[in-house]
């Protein structure tokens, strides 16, 4: 069973670089065809994507947050990772990293439990 487990701080002030790491475990995020993504819920809204990894290490971004956002992998950690710049409140979300197999799309296979990560002052 693939298991996906976020770490980071729960805590950023406005205008830093938020990092997030995916821990990934019963799987390898170099399995063929498999997509690897960070999604987030703001509060009272829905699931928005981020962007993903491939299994090849093609990365893809939301057009609205692709000026912002930075993926990249430690295949020898088998993790990937998520960073943020220029973070405002509005960023103020659980942020969760999930996987599927073909696509990036939702729904996905697996998906971690969530980290709740404040922006504030």
């Amino acid at each position: 069973q693939v298991q996906l487990q976020e770490s980071g701080p729960g805590l950023v002030k406005p205008s830093q670089t938020l990092s997030l790491t995916c821990t990934v475990s019963g799987g390898s995020i170099t399995a063929t065809n498999y997509y690897w993504s960070w999604i987030r819920q703001p509060p009272e809204k829905g699931l928005e994507w981020m962007g993903a990894i491939d299994s090849r290490g093609t990365i893809y971004y939301s057009p609205s947050l692709k000026s912002r956002t930075s993926i990249s992998r430690d295949t020898s950690k088998n993790q990937f990772t998520l960073q943020l710049t220029s973070v405002t409140p509005e960023d103020t979300a659980v942020y969760y990293c999930a996987s599927r197999r073909g696509s990036f799309q939702p729904p996905y296979d697996y998906r971690g439990q969530g980290t709740q990560v404040t922006v504030s002052s």
